[in-house]
Parts: structure tokens; sequence; C-alpha cells
């Protein structure tokens, strides 16, 4: 059976490394990556890299995914109130699959409401919208609970997507 990430990233601003090292692990685990963004279209890193956009938000069918991957960086405040992003946010953690986040991106997942009572880590300047979304910050670099992964930053990018890895391959 095929096995379907979804990764979404900001049409500007998204950080590479949090982007690349994950998709690469994950394409190396033999699943498939889609890449969605705001728009669709060409998106643009922090670091200048340019990555083509597979769908827009709105074009997501959440049945052909077993996770959802929120990439950080500073342009991931765009979907901080984006009805959007947070809805899909809510549909894949309702239907049981992996929601994962990493540096600033886990406040995405507060703003949708799937952090209240979960415990979460996320980039140190982003700990009190945790805590405003009644999470539990952990400080940890990958943290896992229930079906929600959450990483603090480009330097847990490998762990962050072992550990999507791991339990995509254990829900077989």
């Amino acid at each position: 059976m095929e096995k379907n990430i979804l990764m979404v990233i900001a049409s500007y601003d998204f950080n590479e490394i949090e982007y690349s090292v994950p998709r690469r692990i994950f394409e190396e685990g033999g699943f498939n990556v889609k890449t969605a963004s705001s728009e669709g279209g060409k998106c643009y890193g922090s670091e200048k890299s340019v990555v083509e956009a597979d769908l827009s938000l709105r074009d997501v069918n959440i049945v052909d995914f077993e996770a959802i991957v929120f990439v950080g960086g500073e342009g991931v405040e765009m979907y901080f109130g984006k009805e959007e992003a947070l809805n899909l946010i809510k549909d894949f953690y309702y239907a049981g699959k992996l929601v994962c986040a990493i540096c600033w991106a886990p406040v995405v997942l507060a703003k949708a409401g799937v952090l209240r009572n979960k415990q979460a880590t996320v980039w140190n300047g982003a700990v009190n919208d945790l805590d405003l979304a009644d999470a539990t910050y952990t400080a940890e670099r990958v943290t896992v609970d229930g079906n929600i992964i959450t990483a603090n930053g480009p330097a847990a990018s490998e762990e962050f997507a072992d550990k999507i890895v791991d339990l995509l391959s254990t829900n077989v």
C-alpha cells in the first residue's frame, strides 16, 4: 500500500533544512511526498531556494495522505490565521492521521486548537504561544503526544523525520 506524506511550506521564507532533510528521509523510507502551499506554484525559501508546490491547500484531499508536516521558517506565520490551513490540521487530527510541525510551525497547530492538553515542543521564541493554547511545553528536540509530533528547529530535522517514518511504518 502506498504511503503518502503531505509537507506544507510557506510561499516565502520557509526553512530549507526543515523541508529538504525530512523530505529526503521520507523518500528514502519509501514514502511519496507531495508539497502544498497556500496557493501552490513557486515557493521561496529563506536561503533563496525555489520549490514548486504540487498543490494548493484548497486542493488537498486528506484521504490521499497518512501525515501532514508543517515546515517552519518565518513565512509559516502566514498560516497562523489562515482557515484553510487550520481546518486541514483539524481534519487530519480528527481522522487520526499524523499531524507534525517543526520549529515555529507548531504555533499553527496551537492556533488550530489541536494542542490543547497535549505535550509539544517549539522554537524557543514561541513558547508563550503553546502556553496560550493550553499545551505543555517540553523543551525537547522532538515530542510525540498521540498523533502529534513536534520539533524545535532545523537541528532536530533528522530526528523529527525519523520519528515520523517510525510511527508511519508501525501503523501499516
